[in-house]
């Protein structure tokens, strides 16, 4: 812990008695120690953004996931600084060990989280929170060895050179800042890419042992007895071995790990530009599901009912022109071109790679009765905000918010009133909004928060909730399998920009529905309002409130 003693007085000498014997001349063993702190840094911070990204990935709501990690690091790294004093008299030994652990431990740590997440994330009680406490442990232990690193580095970097410490400290955080920059910037365009979160944890470990014995073992070497060397020898050649091994079987985990969390009928696995898409079944009779960066996004068994509660109500009034905002999978546009009158189908997906598996994959383009041969659909990819920013007003008779769940970080602005101020904008004087707001049951404040803000943007809503929803992967933000016994359903808003709160109607004239009556409708919207949360705020940029 932190010393009470009184400042060291002038002459006082260092725990070393006389300057390292270094096989190089001094200036170029400084060059060379500061070249490691360079490398550790870009390699520590690596192993902090794969924390948060992974966790993001496996346990959602990147926001709290980075501030659990950034945190607890941070914390771990000032107690792992006082915990180095009491080995700067062995320092070359010290850091050599510290860099080792730290290989092992941030070059395992992805896979470790991997594998907690698919093979006890759907047993539900306690090892439900497994990831989580398996990150917190990993910020932990990444952060201790971290915060060890300075305090040794600086012992070493004196040992070549006696310096005051203002300059030592100054050489020292001036190389670890720019290796930390180097690090930030190899992880999403580099490492990320390329490599994928697993290969590129397992090489940033490999790296980080490498320069750490190098620098101990080629420089430092005449400070560690003959046992210390062999020893230290042996310690990074496990790392090493053990983090090679993983590398040559990362392909037989994940896709074991895959089928653990999807199940046994993977059938397409990739990750685009934007997210990891996966499909299962929609063969053989089984039933078609879409996973979007591991949450169900279509469920075969339930996703008509879905789109047809999402869609239908909307469509009772003009409808020619008609705005899909998400819904690559072309499913709800396979909805509104069943009502007659529709002119033009405008789909804006941020995946272009979700386009492309619903053009041309089998099952998922015969599910959504190939509406990409339509003449009438056009396709955008990019953002939905800045799509309609830059639309013109009063271009769209209906516009349907296909989005993902209003929890999830980077959806949140899609869910402000700055967006639906823009989707009001679009709208002609008679149009519609409708928009899926997540689950009613679970998540009721969510869903009434959307509503509201709605409300706040100048629309008109009706909230309605559909039950029927399939068992399985949480609707909510959350990725982790759906283990409660609560009603399953979905959340849906109705809004018009103009006149009074609309009806909750089906068009008379419109296409036979296989799950949506409006006798149903107004049970639905009833059922909602039951569980009404009055006097919450509306969600802006910059005050989300979900």
């Amino acid at each position: 812990m932190i010393e009470p003693h009184a400042p060291a007085r002038p002459g006082t000498q260092p725990p070393w008695t006389a300057p390292a014997r270094l096989p190089v001349r001094p200036d170029t063993g400084r060059f060379l120690v500061l070249a490691g702190v360079f490398v550790c840094a870009a390699c520590g911070l690596v192993y902090e953004l794969e924390l948060v990204a992974l966790a993001s990935y496996l346990i959602g709501d990147s926001v709290t996931q980075a501030s659990v990690v950034l945190s607890v690091m941070v914390f771990a790294m000032g107690i792992g600084s006082l915990a180095a004093k009491r080995l700067r008299r062995h320092a070359a030994a010290g850091f050599g060990a510290v860099e080792a652990a730290l290989a092992l431990i941030g070059g395992c740590s992805a896979m470790a989280l991997y594998a907690v997440f698919a093979w006890t994330g759907d047993w539900g009680g306690p090892w439900a929170q497994g990831p989580r406490c398996l990150l917190v442990a990993f910020s932990l232990a990444i952060g201790l060895l971290i915060g060890a690193e300075v305090p040794l580095l600086m012992e070493l970097i004196q040992r070549i050179r006696r310096q005051d410490a203002g300059g030592a400290v100054a050489d020292l955080f001036a190389a670890d800042y720019v290796g930390a920059l180097v690090g930030g910037l190899a992880f999403p365009f580099l490492l990320l890419p390329f490599l994928g979160q697993l290969t590129g944890t397992l090489l940033t470990g490999t790296v980080n042992v490498v320069a750490g014995g190098c620098l101990v073992l080629g420089l430092f070497r005449r400070d560690l007895s003959r046992r210390g060397r062999w020893l230290l020898v042996i310690a990074n050649l496990a790392v090493l071995g053990l983090l090679a091994s993983a590398a040559v079987l990362v392909d037989d985990f994940e896709r074991a790990a895959r089928q653990a969390v999807y199940g046994e009928d993977v059938r397409v696995a990739l990750r685009t530009g934007v997210q990891e898409v996966v499909l299962t079944g929609g063969d053989h009779g089984r039933p078609l599901d879409l996973f979007l960066d591991g949450r169900l996004r279509v469920g075969g068994r339930d996703e008509r009912r879905y789109h047809e509660a999402l869609v239908h109500p909307a469509m009772d009034g003009p409808h020619a022109r008609v705005l899909v905002l998400g819904g690559g999978d072309g499913l709800a546009a396979r909805e509104v071109l069943r009502h007659r009158g529709v002119r033009r189908v405008d789909i804006d997906e941020l995946d272009a790679g979700v386009v492309r598996l619903a053009r041309r994959d089998p099952a998922l383009a015969a599910l959504n009765d190939h509406v990409y041969d339509d003449p009438r659909v056009h396709v955008t990819t990019g953002d939905a905000f800045d799509l309609l920013r830059g639309v013109r007003p009063g271009t769209y008779d209906v516009v349907i918010a296909d989005l993902p769940d209003p929890g999830i970080t980077a959806s949140t602005k899609l869910y402000s009133q700055e967006f639906y101020g823009l989707a009001r904008r679009a709208l002609t004087e008679p149009g519609r909004l409708a928009v899926h707001a997540g689950p009613v049951s679970s998540r009721p404040r969510v869903f009434w928060t959307v509503v509201s803000t709605l409300r706040a943007a100048g629309l008109h809503p009706a909230p309605y909730r559909v039950g029927g929803r399939a068992p399985g992967f949480a609707a909510g933000p959350d990725r982790t399998t759906d283990t409660s016994r609560g009603p399953r359903d979905w959340g849906f808003v109705l809004a018009t920009r103009g006149g009074r709160q609309p009806a909750l109607r089906l068009a008379p004239r419109g296409p036979r529905l296989r799950t949506l009556t409006e006798t149903g409708l107004a049970a639905d919207e009833r059922a909602a309002e039951r569980t009404r949360v009055p006097g919450l705020a509306a969600s802006t940029l910059v005050h989300p409130r979900y």
